[in-house]
Protein backbone atom coordinates (compact mmCIF):
# COMPACT_ATOMS: atom_id res chain seq x y z
CA UNK A 1 0.00 0.00 0.00
CA UNK A 2 1.49 3.52 -0.57
CA UNK A 3 2.51 5.21 2.68
CA UNK A 4 -0.37 8.27 3.71
CA UNK A 5 2.87 10.73 3.97
CA UNK A 6 2.89 10.99 -0.37
CA UNK A 7 4.75 9.17 -2.85
CA UNK A 8 8.63 10.75 -3.01
CA UNK A 9 8.91 13.94 -4.15
CA UNK A 10 6.03 15.79 -3.40
CA UNK A 11 6.52 19.19 -2.18
CA UNK A 12 5.26 21.58 0.21
CA UNK A 13 2.67 24.56 -0.50
CA UNK A 14 5.55 27.10 -0.39
CA UNK A 15 7.10 25.94 -2.47
CA UNK A 16 4.87 26.39 -5.18
CA UNK A 17 4.19 28.72 -7.93
CA UNK A 18 0.47 30.57 -7.59
CA UNK A 19 -2.32 29.20 -9.52
CA UNK A 20 -5.79 30.75 -10.95
CA UNK A 21 -8.10 27.88 -12.32
CA UNK A 22 -9.89 29.60 -15.10
CA UNK A 23 -13.54 30.45 -14.97
CA UNK A 24 -15.64 32.38 -12.59
CA UNK A 25 -17.71 29.06 -11.82
CA UNK A 26 -15.03 26.63 -11.39
CA UNK A 27 -12.94 28.12 -8.44
CA UNK A 28 -10.26 25.55 -6.45
CA UNK A 29 -11.54 26.09 -2.81
CA UNK A 30 -9.26 27.89 -0.67
CA UNK A 31 -9.32 26.22 2.32
CA UNK A 32 -7.46 23.41 0.60
CA UNK A 33 -4.17 25.46 0.02
CA UNK A 34 -4.28 27.44 3.02
CA UNK A 35 -4.09 23.79 4.78
CA UNK A 36 -2.01 21.33 3.14
CA UNK A 37 0.78 19.25 4.61
CA UNK A 38 4.36 19.04 4.12
CA UNK A 39 5.18 15.96 2.32
CA UNK A 40 8.96 14.92 0.94
CA UNK A 41 10.98 18.21 0.96
CA UNK A 42 12.52 17.02 -2.62
CA UNK A 43 11.79 18.20 -6.24
CA UNK A 44 12.20 15.56 -9.08
CA UNK A 45 12.61 16.15 -12.78
CA UNK A 46 9.92 16.62 -14.73
CA UNK A 47 8.79 13.68 -17.16
CA UNK A 48 6.17 12.16 -18.28
CA UNK A 49 4.46 9.47 -16.36
CA UNK A 50 3.46 5.93 -17.30
CA UNK A 51 -0.05 5.57 -16.37
CA UNK A 52 -2.86 2.25 -15.69
CA UNK A 53 -5.93 4.51 -16.02
CA UNK A 54 -8.76 2.36 -14.21
CA UNK A 55 -12.57 3.54 -15.59
CA UNK A 56 -15.92 2.87 -17.03
CA UNK A 57 -18.86 5.40 -17.71
CA UNK A 58 -18.81 8.96 -19.95
CA UNK A 59 -17.54 10.79 -17.10
CA UNK A 60 -13.92 8.64 -16.54
CA UNK A 61 -14.38 8.89 -20.48
CA UNK A 62 -14.11 12.57 -20.75
CA UNK A 63 -10.76 12.25 -18.42
CA UNK A 64 -9.36 9.46 -20.04
CA UNK A 65 -9.35 11.52 -23.21
CA UNK A 66 -7.64 14.69 -21.77
CA UNK A 67 -5.16 12.48 -20.26
CA UNK A 68 -4.34 11.17 -23.78
CA UNK A 69 -3.59 14.55 -25.37
CA UNK A 70 -1.31 15.53 -22.62
CA UNK A 71 2.66 14.48 -22.00
CA UNK A 72 1.94 11.40 -20.20
CA UNK A 73 1.53 7.66 -21.57
CA UNK A 74 -1.49 5.65 -20.81
CA UNK A 75 0.55 2.31 -21.00
CA UNK A 76 -3.04 0.03 -20.01
CA UNK A 77 -6.86 1.06 -19.37
CA UNK A 78 -8.74 -1.19 -17.06
CA UNK A 79 -12.52 -1.01 -17.47
CA UNK A 80 -15.67 -3.19 -16.45
CA UNK A 81 -16.60 -5.89 -18.51
CA UNK A 82 -19.20 -5.79 -21.60
CA UNK A 83 -22.48 -5.70 -19.95
CA UNK A 84 -25.94 -6.79 -21.48
CA UNK A 85 -28.51 -3.83 -22.24
CA UNK A 86 -31.66 -3.15 -23.67
CA UNK A 87 -34.57 -5.35 -24.27
CA UNK A 88 -32.45 -7.48 -26.50
CA UNK A 89 -29.98 -7.81 -23.70
CA UNK A 90 -27.20 -7.47 -26.08
CA UNK A 91 -23.34 -6.92 -25.13
CA UNK A 92 -21.83 -3.25 -24.84
CA UNK A 93 -18.53 -2.18 -24.28
CA UNK A 94 -17.99 0.80 -21.91
CA UNK A 95 -17.75 4.27 -22.95
CA UNK A 96 -13.87 3.85 -21.81
CA UNK A 97 -13.31 0.64 -23.42
CA UNK A 98 -15.11 2.26 -27.09
CA UNK A 99 -12.08 5.04 -26.83
CA UNK A 100 -9.44 3.05 -25.69
CA UNK A 101 -10.10 0.73 -28.42
CA UNK A 102 -10.28 3.79 -30.71
CA UNK A 103 -6.73 4.40 -29.61
CA UNK A 104 -5.46 1.05 -29.57
CA UNK A 105 -4.30 1.36 -26.07
CA UNK A 106 -4.04 -2.15 -24.14
CA UNK A 107 -7.20 -3.06 -22.57
CA UNK A 108 -7.92 -5.21 -19.36
CA UNK A 109 -11.45 -6.37 -18.51
CA UNK A 110 -11.28 -8.76 -15.31
CA UNK A 111 -14.27 -9.63 -13.97
CA UNK A 112 -12.69 -10.01 -10.01
CA UNK A 113 -9.48 -7.68 -9.57
CA UNK A 114 -7.97 -10.54 -7.46
CA UNK A 115 -7.51 -12.61 -10.63
CA UNK A 116 -3.89 -13.56 -10.90
CA UNK A 117 -4.02 -13.59 -14.92
CA UNK A 118 -5.23 -9.80 -14.44
CA UNK A 119 -2.34 -9.51 -11.57
CA UNK A 120 0.13 -10.79 -13.99
CA UNK A 121 -0.82 -8.57 -16.79
CA UNK A 122 -1.22 -5.17 -15.08
CA UNK A 123 2.22 -6.10 -13.40
CA UNK A 124 3.75 -6.53 -16.69
CA UNK A 125 2.77 -3.32 -17.57
CA UNK A 126 5.62 -1.38 -15.68
CA UNK A 127 3.72 2.33 -14.98
CA UNK A 128 4.79 4.85 -12.28
CA UNK A 129 0.74 5.82 -11.37
CA UNK A 130 -2.39 4.58 -11.51
CA UNK A 131 -5.49 6.89 -12.36
CA UNK A 132 -8.71 5.88 -11.25
CA UNK A 133 -12.11 7.80 -12.60
CA UNK A 134 -15.43 6.43 -11.80
CA UNK A 135 -14.18 2.97 -12.29
CA UNK A 136 -17.06 0.98 -10.38
CA UNK A 137 -15.24 -0.52 -8.10
CA UNK A 138 -12.95 -0.68 -4.91
CA UNK A 139 -9.14 -1.11 -5.91
CA UNK A 140 -7.45 -4.04 -3.53
CA UNK A 141 -5.06 -3.17 -0.96
CA UNK A 142 -2.17 -4.38 -3.33
CA UNK A 143 -2.79 -2.34 -6.75
CA UNK A 144 -2.67 0.45 -4.90
CA UNK A 145 0.93 -0.19 -3.93
CA UNK A 146 1.39 -1.50 -7.27
CA UNK A 147 3.63 1.60 -8.68
CA UNK A 148 6.09 4.36 -7.15
CA UNK A 149 3.28 6.75 -7.11
CA UNK A 150 0.38 5.13 -5.61
CA UNK A 151 -3.36 5.34 -7.23
CA UNK A 152 -5.11 8.80 -7.46
CA UNK A 153 -8.74 9.19 -7.98
CA UNK A 154 -10.57 11.93 -9.75
CA UNK A 155 -14.16 12.08 -7.32
CA UNK A 156 -17.38 14.02 -8.11
CA UNK A 157 -18.01 15.94 -5.05
CA UNK A 158 -16.09 18.49 -2.73
CA UNK A 159 -15.04 15.52 -0.35
CA UNK A 160 -15.22 14.55 2.31
CA UNK A 161 -19.33 15.19 1.68
CA UNK A 162 -20.60 12.74 -0.38
CA UNK A 163 -18.24 9.68 -0.24
CA UNK A 164 -19.38 6.93 -2.26
CA UNK A 165 -20.71 5.73 -5.65
CA UNK A 166 -23.18 8.68 -7.09
CA UNK A 167 -22.20 11.67 -5.20
CA UNK A 168 -24.04 14.18 -8.02
CA UNK A 169 -27.39 12.25 -7.72
CA UNK A 170 -27.25 12.16 -3.95
CA UNK A 171 -25.77 15.95 -3.34
CA UNK A 172 -28.83 16.81 -5.78
CA UNK A 173 -31.53 14.98 -3.68
CA UNK A 174 -29.98 16.83 -0.58
CA UNK A 175 -31.08 20.32 -2.38
CA UNK A 176 -27.11 20.63 -2.26
CA UNK A 177 -26.38 24.26 -4.16
CA UNK A 178 -22.47 23.81 -4.94
CA UNK A 179 -20.70 20.45 -5.65
CA UNK A 180 -17.52 20.24 -7.46
CA UNK A 181 -14.44 17.37 -8.06
CA UNK A 182 -11.85 16.27 -5.48
CA UNK A 183 -8.65 14.82 -6.55
CA UNK A 184 -7.36 12.60 -4.00
CA UNK A 185 -4.65 9.54 -3.15
CA UNK A 186 -6.25 6.45 -2.84
CA UNK A 187 -6.04 4.65 0.17
CA UNK A 188 -7.78 1.56 1.70
CA UNK A 189 -11.12 3.31 3.27
CA UNK A 190 -13.49 4.30 0.78
CA UNK A 191 -12.82 7.90 -0.41
CA UNK A 192 -11.09 8.79 2.61
CA UNK A 193 -7.55 9.68 0.85
CA UNK A 194 -5.34 12.86 1.33
CA UNK A 195 -7.00 15.51 -1.24
CA UNK A 196 -4.25 16.84 -3.61
CA UNK A 197 -6.66 19.43 -5.95
CA UNK A 198 -10.54 20.44 -5.28
CA UNK A 199 -12.55 22.87 -7.28
CA UNK A 200 -16.06 23.80 -6.83
CA UNK A 201 -18.98 24.60 -9.22
CA UNK A 202 -22.67 25.70 -8.15
CA UNK A 203 -25.31 23.55 -8.88
CA UNK A 204 -28.08 25.51 -10.85
CA UNK A 205 -31.97 25.38 -9.10
CA UNK A 206 -32.91 23.53 -12.26
CA UNK A 207 -30.53 21.41 -13.35
CA UNK A 208 -30.41 17.51 -13.54
CA UNK A 209 -27.47 15.12 -12.04
CA UNK A 210 -26.70 14.40 -16.24
CA UNK A 211 -25.84 18.34 -16.57
CA UNK A 212 -23.95 18.24 -13.51
CA UNK A 213 -22.27 15.11 -14.00
CA UNK A 214 -21.00 16.28 -17.63
CA UNK A 215 -19.75 19.78 -16.51
CA UNK A 216 -17.72 18.02 -14.02
CA UNK A 217 -16.33 15.49 -15.95
CA UNK A 218 -14.70 18.64 -17.60
CA UNK A 219 -13.39 19.97 -14.88
CA UNK A 220 -12.26 16.89 -13.16
CA UNK A 221 -10.29 16.16 -16.56
CA UNK A 222 -8.34 19.40 -16.48
CA UNK A 223 -8.22 19.22 -12.43
CA UNK A 224 -6.59 15.74 -13.09
CA UNK A 225 -3.83 16.71 -15.67
CA UNK A 226 -3.10 19.41 -13.94
CA UNK A 227 -2.67 17.21 -10.63
CA UNK A 228 -0.32 14.30 -12.63
CA UNK A 229 1.64 17.43 -14.21
CA UNK A 230 2.21 18.11 -10.66
CA UNK A 231 3.57 14.65 -9.15
CA UNK A 232 5.95 14.49 -12.53
CA UNK A 233 7.07 17.74 -11.41
CA UNK A 234 7.70 17.08 -7.93
CA UNK A 235 5.37 19.81 -7.00
CA UNK A 236 2.33 17.63 -5.75
CA UNK A 237 0.70 18.05 -2.05
CA UNK A 238 -2.24 16.88 -0.29
CA UNK A 239 -4.53 18.18 2.61
CA UNK A 240 -5.83 15.13 5.09
CA UNK A 241 -9.57 15.44 4.48
CA UNK A 242 -11.91 15.88 7.81
CA UNK A 243 -13.11 13.02 8.28
CA UNK A 244 -15.87 14.28 11.01
CA UNK A 245 -16.96 16.02 8.02
CA UNK A 246 -17.45 12.84 6.02
CA UNK A 247 -21.38 12.13 4.32
CA UNK A 248 -21.86 9.39 2.42
CA UNK A 249 -23.10 8.65 -1.26
CA UNK A 250 -24.41 5.18 -1.40
CA UNK A 251 -24.79 3.37 -5.03
CA UNK A 252 -28.56 3.82 -6.35
CA UNK A 253 -31.37 1.79 -6.50
CA UNK A 254 -34.76 1.80 -7.80
CA UNK A 255 -35.92 2.11 -4.77
CA UNK A 256 -34.36 5.52 -4.29
CA UNK A 257 -36.71 6.57 -7.13
CA UNK A 258 -40.01 5.96 -5.71
CA UNK A 259 -41.65 9.11 -4.72
CA UNK A 260 -43.50 10.20 -1.61
CA UNK A 261 -45.80 12.65 -2.80
CA UNK A 262 -46.35 13.42 1.55
CA UNK A 263 -42.79 14.83 1.22
CA UNK A 264 -42.29 18.68 0.81
CA UNK A 265 -42.65 19.83 -2.76
CA UNK A 266 -38.85 20.82 -3.39
CA UNK A 267 -37.65 17.44 -1.88
CA UNK A 268 -39.47 15.65 -4.56
CA UNK A 269 -38.61 18.04 -6.96
CA UNK A 270 -34.60 18.11 -6.29
CA UNK A 271 -35.13 13.45 -6.31
CA UNK A 272 -36.52 13.83 -9.88
CA UNK A 273 -33.83 16.11 -11.24
CA UNK A 274 -31.27 13.64 -9.35
CA UNK A 275 -32.11 10.71 -10.69
CA UNK A 276 -30.96 10.92 -14.46
CA UNK A 277 -30.17 9.03 -16.06
CA UNK A 278 -30.68 5.96 -14.19
CA UNK A 279 -33.61 4.95 -12.18
CA UNK A 280 -35.64 8.18 -13.00
CA UNK A 281 -38.27 9.65 -10.21
CA UNK A 282 -41.25 7.33 -10.55
CA UNK A 283 -44.87 7.45 -9.44
CA UNK A 284 -48.06 4.98 -9.97
CA UNK A 285 -51.53 5.92 -11.01
CA UNK A 286 -54.55 4.04 -11.23
CA UNK A 287 -51.78 1.16 -10.46
CA UNK A 288 -50.11 2.01 -13.57
CA UNK A 289 -46.03 3.26 -13.28
CA UNK A 290 -44.88 6.10 -14.53
CA UNK A 291 -41.20 7.63 -14.97
CA UNK A 292 -41.12 10.89 -14.03
CA UNK A 293 -38.60 13.02 -15.85
CA UNK A 294 -39.38 16.63 -15.51
CA UNK A 295 -40.86 18.69 -13.39
CA UNK A 296 -41.14 22.54 -11.80
CA UNK A 297 -42.04 23.92 -8.62
CA UNK A 298 -45.42 25.79 -8.47
CA UNK A 299 -45.16 28.99 -6.98
CA UNK A 300 -48.13 29.58 -4.28
CA UNK A 301 -50.66 31.82 -4.81
CA UNK A 302 -50.28 35.77 -3.86
CA UNK A 303 -53.12 35.50 -1.97
CA UNK A 304 -51.18 32.86 0.25
CA UNK A 305 -53.73 29.94 -0.24
CA UNK A 306 -52.51 26.37 -0.83
CA UNK A 307 -53.75 23.24 -2.19
CA UNK A 308 -56.03 21.78 -0.25
CA UNK A 309 -55.86 18.44 -1.67
CA UNK A 310 -54.24 15.45 -0.30
CA UNK A 311 -50.46 14.70 -0.75
CA UNK A 312 -50.51 13.12 -4.80
CA UNK A 313 -53.61 14.30 -6.07
CA UNK A 314 -53.83 15.94 -9.72
CA UNK A 315 -55.20 19.37 -8.98
CA UNK A 316 -54.98 21.09 -12.08
CA UNK A 317 -54.07 20.02 -15.78
CA UNK A 318 -52.91 22.33 -18.06
CA UNK A 319 -51.55 21.84 -21.75
CA UNK A 320 -48.00 21.49 -20.50
CA UNK A 321 -48.61 20.19 -17.12
CA UNK A 322 -50.49 18.20 -14.40
CA UNK A 323 -49.75 19.79 -11.11
CA UNK A 324 -49.97 17.93 -8.45
CA UNK A 325 -50.32 18.43 -4.36
CA UNK A 326 -47.40 17.80 -2.05
CA UNK A 327 -47.01 17.28 1.89
CA UNK A 328 -46.46 20.76 2.38
CA UNK A 329 -49.44 22.46 0.74
CA UNK A 330 -47.42 23.17 -2.27
CA UNK A 331 -47.01 21.48 -5.30
CA UNK A 332 -45.04 20.23 -8.58
CA UNK A 333 -45.91 20.28 -12.07
CA UNK A 334 -45.30 17.64 -14.19
CA UNK A 335 -43.97 18.03 -17.45
CA UNK A 336 -42.92 15.36 -18.90
CA UNK A 337 -43.61 11.33 -17.87
CA UNK A 338 -43.42 7.51 -19.26
CA UNK A 339 -45.64 4.90 -18.82
CA UNK A 340 -43.80 2.28 -17.88
CA UNK A 341 -42.86 0.05 -21.09
CA UNK A 342 -43.78 3.19 -23.13
CA UNK A 343 -42.60 6.39 -24.76
CA UNK A 344 -41.81 9.27 -23.14
CA UNK A 345 -44.48 12.13 -22.95
CA UNK A 346 -45.19 15.35 -22.41
CA UNK A 347 -48.03 16.74 -20.30
CA UNK A 348 -49.89 17.05 -23.36
CA UNK A 349 -49.42 14.07 -25.06
CA UNK A 350 -49.87 12.30 -21.57
CA UNK A 351 -53.30 14.28 -21.51
CA UNK A 352 -54.53 13.84 -25.03
CA UNK A 353 -54.65 9.99 -24.37
CA UNK A 354 -56.74 10.27 -20.94
CA UNK A 355 -59.27 12.22 -19.92
CA UNK A 356 -58.40 14.46 -16.85
CA UNK A 357 -60.75 14.47 -13.61
CA UNK A 358 -60.65 16.05 -10.28
CA UNK A 359 -59.26 13.76 -7.66
CA UNK A 360 -57.08 11.52 -9.78
CA UNK A 361 -54.44 10.97 -7.38
CA UNK A 362 -50.97 9.11 -7.48
CA UNK A 363 -50.47 5.99 -5.26
CA UNK A 364 -48.70 6.50 -2.08
CA UNK A 365 -45.89 4.44 -1.37
CA UNK A 366 -47.15 1.96 2.43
Amino acid sequence: MCPRDGPPGWLPLSELPERHPAGADCQEDQTVAARRAVVAPTRQENRALRIVFYGTPSFAATTLDRLLASAHDVVAVVTQPDRPRGRGRRMFPSAVKDLAAAKELLVLQPERLTDETFRARLTACEHDLAVVAAYGRLLPEWLLGACAHGAINVHASLLPKWRGAAPVHRAIMAGETETGVTIIQLVKEMDAGPMLARRARPIEPSETSSAVEAALAEIGADLLVDTVDRIAAGTAVFEEQDHGLATLAPRLTKADGVLDWRRPAEAIHNQVRGLQPWPHASAALDGKRYLIHRTTLVMPPSDGSSPAEPPGTIVEAHLDSLIVAAGDDHSVAIHELQPEGGSRLSARAFLAGRPWRPGVRFDLPV
